[in-house]
Formats: structure tokens, C-alpha cells, sequence
């Protein structure tokens, strides 16, 4: 309804200075309201940005729409697999033999690749990480170019590949192969149907051991005898998945590996003075060890204590060595793994012990060196890290899966592989420890969880990173424990001009700043998110149910970061924004304490600010005079209004002084505002 009057001229203009007036009014009370409501007392800033000007943006900081896809049929919204998750699977039957004065490997192997996609596949592509050795590399064309760790290698001619055979159904053929540096296409001539089908690939091939410099195989001399350490020695299928199809970006050193599971047997012909530690279990002790090594690998699987199987007086003399005609080949089996690896030695002491599982189940743990590594101080408690390592984590995180956990002293500083790592021969104590147990701690990232190490190299280098820092706190009472950083000292290092972000590609990150992008940063990330987000134990549920989620699967950043979120009950965009998807610096400031009132016994009023763009949660300190010591803990989103913070703290007596993050576990680029201290009154 409408109704209309006829209003003289001179009154309606009287009616609308009124109008004016009273919103004028209304809009100042309102104004008023706000300034001095509880709301406005936790952001001293109206637009989002700190008084000081300082660098931060709550808006940036707090956005919502973190994520910018939506959970699917593959990969569901909470951060675990979907109903139509899927991945390919490639099982491999390997046959290799060395010759250990040429320093050449011949093999063979069949591989039998399961197509699980959705997709029926026209061509595959496998990975020849051999052939970053070869002169036409990118690797090593860049390397001519500049000076890294991948310099000065002696050129090889990669993987020689004789043949490569299919055989799908009754179909047998030589496919058309195309290689590209460290990748080489297949181009079938008929598709491999989706939803399962099979095919087997059969490749005869060689390669030359690079004796110049190893990068992730290597040869070692000693008096008695070269150790071998031999890893990226068969082509391998590269994997097909739901993200991006195939995954073929090059093998250029940094980026490690990304690979699809299956179960492997290797036949492995070496020198019968020869000791072999391989992935897996070895299938045929009565056929490769006398009858003393196989009752002595017997008592060693019901022994907490290490025993030798083969000991330091055992080692072949140097002329049984040499006048070796006689060959030996060992078979190793090893089931639901991404990878198998292998070393051989007549130089080797072994010793090895019982491994206790979570349910029952056993593991062996077995030492591979030689006698100059065999110093109590050194590799002859290389059994007994082992053993330590896999318990530890296998308590707290997921049972260690494989049958055997092989330690080979090299001159490879540290890799890993599913049931074999290779470790510095020179190291000691702590360090053989550190190194033991990092490597070994790969077995859960990525062996276990099997991410995409080419791209995201932090998802198994600082997770491992993180979980070493725990085991290593709980090894032997805290023989090798650490104290912790000063964070603030290491501040700039994480967050400096030329810092780059944990999400970068690794073979995109500076070489000096792989160690700080992909292990220390996000293993301190992890650690801060444990102990000053979460809480350890709703994180270490929420990271046991991500690694459980994506056993033997192939989780990308952001399964983890929804599987995290949805375990924990916590929205950690904030969080994850700050420390992985950017190069954000962390300052936080106690900028102003007055007693209220001008009151002493009426309590304080301590102001805080954020001036950089990463928050965190804060820890405020307050001293008394009388040395009274109290800590206020305040959450993340204090800062969710702005970069200015005011609360009151009750105390009764004079007040000495007020610090933010005063054990510095926080990566605060400037410590000389964390703390104010109060004049005497």
C-alpha cells in the first residue's frame, strides 16, 4: 500500500535537515560504540593493517577458499582416497651380474605392468636414470656450465638397452622406443585396455658403474676389496596417475623418485667370495652361505643383541679373492614395494639382530662394513641404530613392512631404498646414528607413503626430518639428543632475501637451499605444528591417520593437508599458507605495557604486534620483580583483526618485565622488540 500527502514546501525542507541530523548522530554513536567495545579491543586497526606499518595483511593471512579444487570420486574432500581411487602397479623380475673388474653391470628384467586407470594407455614411458651420466645429459650439460654437486662426473653411455619386447595376451612384438635423456617412450601396437589389464615388458640392457663420483650408486675401495653400492640399475616404469597423467619429468639429480608398487625378485651374479645385502629376504641362504653363516643368521633372528654372521678373521684373504672363478647368485624377494636395491663386497663384516614389530611380528637387522669401519665407536653399533629406528617409529607411526633392514657402509653419504640404505663408511657415533636413522626413517616417507618426490621433495625430506628430531630425543635415554636452536639466531636463514618456498620443485631450488627448503624448514614446520598448534596428541593422531590413509598410495600436498585439517578438527590455511605455499617472514613484538589505571596492584595492559606477514600463535612471558615467572598463551587468531593485539594480565604486584616467544622457538627475524621492560616505580 502507498499513501501519498500534499507536505508544504518550507516544512518538508525542515524534515529533511532533521533527517540529516539524526543519521549524522546515529552514525557517530555507532562509530563510538565500536571504538570502545570488547570487539575493537582485540584489534587496535581498523583496515587489516599493523599501526606500526609493518608487513601484514589479516585479510591475506585468514582468506578463506584455501583449497582450489573440490574433493572428487579419486580424492575425497577430508583428505583420504575416494571409491574410485586407483594407481597402476609394476612388478619386476630382475636379473643382474656384475663385473667387478670392468665395473659393468648386464641385465635383464620382465617387468609386469597392471593398467588400474580409467584410461586405456596407447604408449607407456619408463624412467633410464642411468643415462644422467651420459654426455648428452641435461644434467650434465648444465653442469659444464655451472659448478654443483653434480660436476666433474666421467661421462657414460647410460643405460645400453639391446632389446625391448611385449607381450600382451598371445601378442608378442618389438615395440617403436624413443629415448629422451633419462626417459624412454613405448609405443604400443595395441592399447593396454583399462580397469586392470596387464602386459609384461621384457628389456635386455648394460650399463658402466660411473667410478668418477657417485651420485646414489657408488663404488667404495678398501684392502680388502671394492664395495659396490648399486641403485638406479634397471629401467623402471614411470607412473601414470590421476593428476597429471604420465610423470616423466627428467632425472636431473635433486628431485628423487616417484614410483608405482609391486613385488620384486632379484637374481644378483657375483663373485662367490662375495657377501649381498639386497632389498628383501634372501630366498636361497643354503645355496650362497655355508652352514655356519645360516645357523649363525638363524640365532641372529631371535637375538636383541647383535651376532656376527660373518666376522672381521672371516673376510676372504686378497688371493682368494683374485683367483675367484667361481660365481654365485643370490635371489631376494621382496613383496608390495616402489623400488629394490642392492651392494656386494668380499670386504664385508655382517652382523645382524632381532627387529620387534607392533602384533608379534619380527624384522632382522643386519650391518654391512668393512674392518675399518668396525670400531665400537663406530659401524659396530650400526644393528643396534637400526634397531632402535624401526621400533621407535614403527610404535608410534606404522609397522615397518619388510623382512629385513640392511645397513651398507659406502662411499655414498646417505640413500635409501625399501629394505637397504647406504651410509657414509667414516661415520661415527652421533652422526652414523643421524644418518642411520634418517635414511632408515625413509621408510615411512616415501616408501610407506609413496608421494612424488620429483616435485614435492619436502613430503618425504622433512617429514623424515621431523620424526628423526623424535626418534632421536628417545634413542638410549638421549645419548645423541640435541639442545634446541636458538630459532631467532637461524631466522633469516629460513626467511631471508634469498629464500624459497617449501612447495618449490627441487630441481627448481638453489643447491644451497635444498637443505633449508625441503628438510629444515618443514620438519621445524611440522614440529611447531605439533607442539604449539595442535597439541602432540591430537597432531600425532591426525599424521598417524594420513599415514595409514595413504599406505603404498600417492597422497599430493593437498591430501595432506586436508587429512590433517579434518583429523585434527582445525582449519589451517593460516598455516599452511605461512610456511609452505610462501617465503613469509615471522616477527612478532610486545610494543607497549601499562599498569592499569597507573595502578600496580590493578594488573597490566600488554600490547603485542605481528609485523610480518606469517602468524603463528603467541607465548608471552611476564616477569615480576620479585622473580615471580608466569606464561600466557595466546591462539592464532588474536591476529585474525589486524597485526595489534591488547589483553590484560591480573597481576598484584610490580612488573619487571614482558617477552614474547622467550624460549625462541619461533623463527623471529627480530629479537630486539620481543621484549619490554618496565621503568622502576
Amino acid at each position: 500500500m502507498v499513501l501519498f500527502f500534499n507536505l508544504n514546501p518550507t516544512f518538508t525542507k525542515i524534515l529533511h535537515d532533521l533527517k540529516n541530523i539524526l543519521l549524522k548522530f546515529f552514525t557517530l554513536i555507532v562509530l563510538m560504540f565500536l571504538t570502545h567495545s570488547g570487539f575493537a579491543q582485540q584489534s587496535d586497526n581498523s583496515n587489516n593493517k599493523s599501526l606500526s606499518g609493518a608487513n601484514y595483511d589479516a585479510h591475506e593471512a585468514f582468506k578463506p577458499l584455501f583449497y582450489k579444487t573440490n574433493g572428487n570420486n579419486f580424492r575425497t574432500a577430508d583428505g583420504t582416497t575416494g571409491p574410485g581411487y586407483w594407481q597402476n602397479a609394476a612388478s619386476y623380475n630382475l636379473h643382474a651380474s656384475l663385473n667387478e673388474k670392468l665395473h659393468f653391470i648386464k641385465g635383464t628384467e620382465d617387468i609386469i605392468y597392471t593398467n588400474n586407470s580409467p584410461d586405456n594407455l596407447e604408449f607407456l614411458w619408463m624412467q633410464l636414470d642411468q643415462n644422467i651420466f651420459k654426455a648428452d645429459s641435461k644434467t650434465m650439460v648444465m653442469a659444464r656450465y655451472k659448478g654443483s654437486r653434480f660436476s666433474d662426473f666421467t661421462p657414460t653411455n647410460g643405460f645400453v638397452i639391446t632389446s625391448v619386447v611385449i607381450k600382451d595376451s598371445l601378442l608378442t612384438y618389438s615395440p617403436e622406443v624413443y629415448q629422451n635423456d633419462t626417459r624412454m617412450k613405448i609405443n604400443l601396437h595395441k592399447a593396454l585396455k583399462a580397469n586392470g589389464h596387464k602386459l609384461h615388458i621384457l628389456i635386455n640392457y648394460s650399463f658402466q658403474i660411473n667410478s668418477n663420483k657417485n651420485i646414489r650408486t657408488g663404488m667404495l675401495s678398501t684392502p680388502d676389496g671394492t664395495i659396490f653400492s648399486i641403485a638406479q640399475w634397471y629401467p623402471r616404469m614411470a607412473v601414470y596417475d590421476d593428476i597429471s597423467g604420465w610423470n616423466n619429468l627428467p632425472y636431473l639429480g635433486s628431485g628423487e623418485f616417484y614410483l608405482d608398487y609391486g613385488d620384486f625378485d632379484l637374481f644378483l651374479d657375483v663373485p662367490s667370495s662375495y657377501l649381498v645385502a639386497a632389498s628383501g629376504a634372501l630366498e636361497n641362504a643354503k645355496e650362497v652361505l655355508s652352514i655356519t653363516e645360516q645357523d649363525r643368521l638363524k640365532k641372529a633372528a631371535k637375538s636383541d643383541n647383535t651376532v656376527f654372521i660373518r666376522t672381521r678373521s672371516e673376510i676372504p684373504s686378497e688371493t682368494t679373492v683374485m683367483s675367484d672363478k667361481i660365481r654365485k647368485v643370490w635371489h631376494f624377494r621382496i613383496k608390495n614395494a616402489r623400488d629394490a636395491s642392492w651392494a656386494c663386497s668380499s670386504s664385508f663384516i655382517w652382523d645382524a639382530a632381532r627387529i620387534n614389530l607392533p602384533g608379534g611380528r619380527q624384522s632382522l637387522a643386519q650391518s654391512f662394513y668393512p674392518k675399518e669401519s668396525a670400531a665400537d665407536t663406530a659401524w659396530g653399533r650400526s644393528t643396534e641404530y637400526i634397531k632402535h629406528s624401526i621400533e621407535f617409529n614403527s610404535a608410534n607411526w606404522f609397522p615397518y613392512p619388510y623382512p629385513d633392514a640392511s645397513n651398507v657402509a659406502s662411499n655414498i653419504g646417505g640413500m635409501e631404498y625399501p629394505g637397504i640404505v647406504f651410509c657414509r663408511n667414516t661415520s661415527t657415533r652421533e652422526s652414523l646414528w643421524g644418518v642411520t636413522d634418517h635414511e632408515f626413517g625413509h621408510t615411512w616417507f616415501p616408501m610407506i607413503v609413496g608421494s612424488n618426490e620429483r616435485k614435492f621433495m619436502w613430503m618425504d625430506e622433512g617429514f623424515n626430518t621431523f620424526i628423526d628430531q623424535i626418534s632421536t630425543d628417545n634413542f638410549n635415554q638421549g645419548e645423541y639428543r640435541n639442545k634446541p636452536l636458538d630459532e631467532h639466531k637461524v631466522a633469516m636463514v629460513l626467511s631471508g632475501k634469498e629464500s624459497e618456498s617449501i612447495l618449490t620443485r627441487p630441481d627448481v631450488l638453489q643447491e644451497r637451499r635444498v637443505g633449508v627448503a625441503a628438510y629444515r624448514k618443514p620438519g621445524q614446520a611440522l614440529t611447531l605444528l605439533r607442539n604449539e598448534v595442535l597439541g602432540k596428541d591430537r597432531f600425532d593422531k591426525a599424521f598417524q591417520a594420513y599415514i595409514s590413509s595413504w599406505a603404498y598410495k600417492h597422497p599430493q600436498p593437498d591430501d595432506f593437508f586436508r587429512s590433517i585439517e579434518n583429523s585434527a578438527g582445525e582449519d589451517l590455511g593460516w598455516f599452511w599458507r605461512g610456511w609452505f605455499m610462501s617465503d613469509a617472514r615471522f616477527d612478532q613484538a610486545v610494543t607497549q605495557v601499562n599498569y592499569t589505571d597507573n595502578d600496580i596492584t590493578k594488573g597490566i595492559v600488554i600490547k603485542i604486534e605481528n609485523l610480518q606477514q606469517m602468524v603463528m600463535p603467541a607465548v608471552v612471558e611476564i616477569v615480576l620483580k620479585d622473580g615471580t615467572v608466569s606464561i600466557v598463551r595466546l591462539p592464532v587468531e588474536v591476529w585474525q583483526r589486524g597485526g595489534s593485539y591488547s589483553f590484560s594480565y591480573p597481576s598484584i604486584k610490580a612488573v619487571k618485565s614482558v617477552t614474547i616467544d622467550p624460549d625462541h622457538i619461533y623463527p623471529d627475524i627480530d629479537s630486539s622488540n620481543n621484549t619490554f621492560t618496565l621503568s622502576d616505580k
